[in-house]
């Protein structure tokens, strides 16, 4: 056996030998390049392949510069693409400067082939159709390969024939318009900045392009095995994320550019400041100011015109939710938003603004079929451990929210509220934008001494467990409505309680020595009752007291007339009378009546005597 050591230096120095004469080709064909390549070959070649790629007229202007060290490059300038004259002369850009990498040894043979291309400053305009697409010409190599690209398998497939290479494409400080013919709207782009990596027309593609518009920078990410497929408005699979500082969205899975049918996959959208991107978009959402932030993450399936979102995880103002919801979107029809959610906590007060009485009522100089937010039905139940409604607090809620194109109703059909049981109705009726809606609410067991205590409201209120029902409706939108425009009616009861500031005997020993007093002057007791029953109604921003009656253990005090809370005010007439009609002597009847203002109501004794004299009078 030879040994290693003998043959090892022989294969060294022919190998080293090859290297030099590698190396010695390369450089005599960088040397010999200016004099073998033919400038204006590598012109009119990537002249020629513009055009092919584009289907339209591609005509440079500016003299071609060569390089061809360290690789060989042409960079043209002054570069104009438009449609043949005799098919219209359509202008689909301009670019400043293009360079290209190309073939050394294809341009020595007299043909020219080109990749990595690097755009400066391109000005293009797009066109997308009615269905979404971009129109990519009848006669490009590009649109071709689209047109002609199929699915097998669940992989695109492109005939060798329609194949090309392309490489790496770069472009910097564009500025793209793109006109939505379905929309009308052309969307502006400058500042753009992009990378697409896609070896060849059947190949994968990675793109990252960056840009302008309305004053907010974007970013989007897009990668797809199909992208062929893809641009043909056919379900293929992408991966996409778009950021910028008022919001960002990602979406990975099967998609189409052009509609939502097949559409499967996970997808997140994160909007933290709702206002100021609809601001931007030159949307308005009348109420939309109390929601600040909106996200949503779960995974996406669609069928037919409808979009299911399972496993949802929904955020808004920071309180975050789970469940599905389902997007229907008919054409020529209302769309609808429905589902189910389980909040931990929630505060209501921007739920109802943003999506339940603004789509019903509309919005002032909107439209007669009240904007586009007026074609959304919703249909939601949701339930919470806690809710806030400002400033009542709820426990263990499950409500709904039901919007049509009449009306819409938020239903709180069970909820724990302070220590009691309450359901409530709210209807708005877009029908009567100038004639409002109406409000039901039936608490049941609940303690109201509590609630008053907790909200620390002022006066003379029943501190008691009881149950209340209030109906009330208006002739105006419910969020522009004043007390004045309200009316509806109330009844309350309770069992055993008192009211603060009401000493029954003090108001009798006053009663015999000043024909009136403040209620102030006699609150050193509590007027302690075995049951309370009060009904009243509303109109015209007073309420009208009828039949309230307070049985205490010895006395009963009852209370008739009209409170204008508007101004504070009261005019009340009252009484009091022994709870049992055997004790009359020791509780004789003192009628009175009380005016002043809620918070300091003066009290005016009636004299029996002038009550008895004004009754026997013909």
């Amino acid at each position: 056996m030879v040994p290693l050591s003998r043959w090892l230096p022989g294969v060294a120095r022919i190998a080293t030998s090859l290297v030099l004469i590698a190396a010695l080709i390369f450089v005599a064909l960088r040397v010999a390049a200016p004099y073998l390549v033919s400038t204006g070959l590598v012109r009119t070649g990537i002249e020629n392949q513009l055009s092919k790629w584009t289907g339209y007229h591609a005509e440079i202007k500016g003299t071609p510069v060569l390089e061809f060290w360290p690789t060989p490059r042409i960079t043209l300038n002054q570069i104009t693409i438009r449609q043949p004259k005799g098919r219209g002369d359509k202008l689909l850009g301009t670019i400043d400067s293009l360079s290209a990498d190309f073939s050394l040894i294809d341009a020595i043979r007299g043909s020219a082939s080109f990749h990595e291309f690097h755009l400066l400053r391109p000005n293009l305009s797009l066109t997308r159709d009615q269905q979404g697409l971009i129109d990519w010409t009848y006669a490009g190599q590009l649109a071709k390969a689209i047109a002609r690209a199929r699915q097998e398998g669940g992989a695109e497939v492109l005939d060798e024939r329609h194949d090309a290479p392309i490489g790496t494409i770069t472009v910097e400080d564009g500025t793209f318009n793109v006109a939505d013919l379905a929309s009308g709207k052309t969307y502006h782009f400058e500042d753009v900045s992009a990378d697409v990596s896609w070896p060849r027309l059947s190949s994968p593609m990675t793109a990252v392009l960056i840009a302008r518009t309305g004053g907010e920078d974007l970013k989007l990410d897009f990668s797809s095995r199909s992208p062929l497929l893809v641009f043909d408005g056919k379900v293929a699979d992408i991966k996409t994320s778009l950021n910028s500082s008022l919001m960002t969205a990602e979406f990975t899975g099967l998609g189409s550019i052009a509609s939502l049918a097949g559409v499967s996959g996970n997808m997140a959208v994160n909007v933290p400041d709702v206002p100021a991107l609809l601001t931007w978009s030159g949307k308005s959402i009348p109420g939309v100011e109390t929601l600040r932030s909106f996200s949503i993450q779960g995974d996406i399936f669609s069928t037919g015109n409808a979009l299911r979102f399972n496993n949802v995880a929904l955020g808004l103002n920071g309180a975050n939710a789970t469940g599905v919801l389902d997007v229907s979107l008919r054409p020529n029809q209302r769309s609808r938003l429905g589902g189910t959610l389980a909040f931990d906590s929630v505060n209501l007060q921007p739920f109802f603004d943003a999506f339940a009485l603004r789509l019903a009522a509309g919005e002032a100089g909107a439209p007669e079929d009240g904007g586009s937010l007026q074609n959304l039905d919703v249909d939601l139940r949701f339930s919470t451990k806690e809710m806030q409604l400002p400033p009542f607090r709820l426990a263990d809620v499950g409500a709904s929210i039901i919007v049509s194109s009449n009306e819409a109703k938020f239903d709180i059909g069970d909820s724990q509220f302070e220590g009691g049981e309450m359901t409530a109705h709210l209807e708005a009726m877009r029908g009567d934008f100038d004639g409002g809606g109406k409000l039901q609410i039936s608490i049941r067991g609940a303690d109201f001494a509590g609630l008053i205590e907790r909200l620390q409201l002022k006066g003379s209120w029943p501190l008691a467990t009881g149950s209340l029902d209030i109906s009330l409706k208006t002739g105006k939108p419910i969020w522009t409505a004043r007390a004045a425009d309200v009316s509806g009616q109330l009844a309350f009861h309770t069992n055993a309680g008192s009211i603060r500031g009401i000493d029954v005997a003090a108001i009798r020993g006053r009663a015999t020595q000043q024909q009136f007093f403040p209620l102030s002057a006699v609150s050193g007791e509590n007027f302690n009752f075995n049951q309370l029953d009060m009904t009243a109604t509303f109109a015209g921003g007073s309420a009208e007291l009828r039949g309230v009656n307070i049985q205490g253990p010895d006395e009963t005090l009852t209370l008739s007339g009209i409170i204008p809370y508007e101004s504070d005010g009261l005019a009340l007439s009252g009484s009091l009378q022994a709870t049992d009609d055997t004790r009359a002597a020791e509780f004789p009847l003192l009628p009175f009546f009380v005016g002043g203002s809620w918070l300091n109501p003066v009290i005016s004794p009636v004299p029996v005597i002038n009550q008895q004299a004004t009754g026997n009078s013909p």
